[in-house]
């Protein structure tokens, strides 16, 4: 006799199917099928969190390191709307998501219209895809799809809306469809030729490399690019780590996207190869019509911009489209870039001599500099959003891909501790810290019980300045009254430790050096109360070009 199984049992049996790990979240009434279904598989873990964003950050996480589908659950109404800000951040930021969300019977109705909101359409424009489960035998052909269209380029987030009625239903002869084997093409070759033959003929070719780079293997494929032909490369913030940044043709991080140094090497070039870029980022550079050739390699063609427009595109899977170009140059022998690597040097200099402040409260670009002597090569510090991320974007040093988190592109606040907790589950062996503001700390500071009763080892550095910083620093810029960004703060020792934590006080730069280690060399869940010093975040800018040319 066939054992009787429900609709919610075979969307479980789907999720088992796709490599599921780990669903994260906050289930409510409407979920309790699917939640009884998912206790009983030996293949997922729940993972119980404090808010339904916490939650997805989560789960986006996991896409990001892993490129593969991670998953969040939530009720209906207040549960689903949620998810808004992490399904966007998903989205936007290029991570494989499924987000399941449970609903009130649509067969039939007992409460009227009692917290429904019509999720799916909230959600068709920050998704890839959005569903509701109109009948149980659909489920296997929608689990799949969403997991298709969640992990093709440009990967991003989909919805499943699962009914109560709906995942109650017998569901016997139901069964997952098995996975489709999917390559990407390879770029054209004529359009390859293209490409090589303008950089061969350039004076002053440049690579950039963006988001859309962060992939197995493209890292691998542009260092051998690289090596062979000598170009120098930067990145934009979303492509930190892509290759090795102590590489010595490294020209900087775009973390701006205009008036930096690493724009000087950027003006000096006549060719610029352009991997991976995504118009949701902030433009690393503005493109110009004054006949600089702009190469577009990546898997999509180029969104028009007012500032991209490029000349040329290479399309098809990206690491094969640089191994590609890579076989086919003759690096130009005429070629000489001391120039646009000694504008690097100079910000290295002008960096360097901001790192060495020892001033308290802690300024941050020796905050900067303290992290990265602090961790290991393959330490992982996820960012929150604030101006400290420029900072860190500008003057961190990544030594590989996905070790320094941050948002570029929904540059949402909220995200550093849950992207840190997703990757202390992951990399139990590697060090782990975020790096928040105090407004964005707050934003889900609820999930240290989380990360607590998880028993994960990570650092929570906490900037704190009791404010808004990034924007009352541009409402001063802007000559505006310093009003209505200031706040309180609790003790952010005692609230740690309250959850079962362990909290620090940084007093003096020496003893910021002490805490960073041991929190670092200690296990469970650390966090430290940083008081920073904002009033001088225009030296991030405070460049004198007509001296800097005259050095060079």
């Amino acid at each position: 006799m066939t054992e009787s199984k429900k609709a919610s049992d075979v969307f479980v049996e789907c999720l088992e199917a796709e490599g599921c790990e780990y669903i994260f979240g906050v289930p409510g009434e409407e979920n309790l099928d699917f939640l009884d279904s998912l206790g009983r598989s030996k293949q997922i873990k729940l993972i119980l969190t404090r808010h339904e964003q916490g939650a997805g950050f989560m789960a986006a996480t996991y896409g990001r390191h892993t490129g593969k589908t991670g998953v969040c659950v939530a009720t209906l109404g207040p549960g689903a709307t949620n998810f808004v800000t992490s399904a966007a951040y998903a989205q936007l930021g290029g991570m494989p998501v499924l987000m399941i969300t449970g609903q009130k019977p649509i067969k039939k109705s007992k409460q009227g219209r009692f917290q429904i909101l019509d999720v799916v359409s909230m959600f068709e424009p920050i998704t890839k895809y959005a569903v509701q489960i109109a009948a149980g035998d659909n489920l296997p052909s929608r689990v799949r799809e969403a997991y298709r269209l969640a992990e093709e380029e440009k990967p991003g987030a989909t919805l499943i809306e699962l009914p109560e009625d709906i995942a109650e239903e017998q569901a016997t002869d139901f069964k997952p469809l098995p996975k489709s084997v999917a390559r990407r093409p390879s770029a054209e070759a004529k359009a390859v030729r293209t490409a090589v033959k303008a950089i061969e003929s350039a004076k002053a070719p440049v690579l950039v490399i963006g988001a859309g780079a962060n992939r197995k293997l493209c890292g691998r494929m542009l260092e051998q690019f690289v090596e062979k032909t000598g170009i120098p490369f930067l990145t934009t913030q979303m492509g930190k780590g892509v290759i090795d940044e102590r590489h010595p043709k490294f020209l900087g991080c775009a973390a701006l996207s205009a008036g930096d140094f690493v724009h000087r090497a950027v003006e000096d070039a006549d060719c610029i190869i352009n991997v991976g870029h995504d118009v949701i980022e902030k433009p690393p550079f503005f493109m110009k019509d004054n006949g600089v050739q702009v190469i577009h390699v990546s898997t999509k063609t180029a969104e028009v911009d007012p500032v991209y427009f490029p000349q040329t595109e290479v399309i098809g899977d990206i690491a094969n489209a640089i191994w590609q170009m890579k076989e086919d140059i003759t690096p130009n022998r005429s070629w000489d870039f001391d120039h646009m690597l000694a504008y690097h040097q100079a910000e290295l200099d002008h960096t360097g001599g901001l790192a060495d402040d020892t001033r308290f409260p802690i300024f941050p670009p020796h905050l900067v500099k303290q992290v990265r002597d602090c961790m290991p090569h393959d330490g992982i510090i996820c960012l929150d959003n604030g101006v400290y991320k420029i900072w860190f974007a500008r003057g961190y040093t990544a030594y590989l891909p996905n070790t320094v988190l941050l948002d570029n592109a929904l540059a949402t606040m909220g995200a550093g501790l849950p992207s840190a907790m997703m990757s202390a589950m992951l990399y139990p062996d590697r060090k782990v810290m975020a790096i928040c503001g105090d407004g964005g700390f707050m934003m889900n500071s609820q999930e240290l019980e989380t990360a607590v009763r998880l028993g994960l080892n990570l650092t929570v550095l906490i900037l704190r300045d009791d404010a808004y910083g990034m924007i009352r620093w541009k409402q001063a810029n802007m000559g505006f009254d310093d009003f209505g960004l200031t706040y309180g703060n609790p003790d952010f020792v005692k609230y740690v430790e309250s959850y079962g934590g362990h909290g620090h006080r940084v007093e003096s730069s020496e003893h910021l050096t002490e805490v960073l280690a041991h929190c670092r060399d200690t296990p469970g869940v650390h966090l430290i109360d940083c008081p920073v010093d904002y009033t001088e975040n225009d030296q991030i800018l405070n460049i004198d070009i007509k001296e800097l040319s005259a050095k060079l």
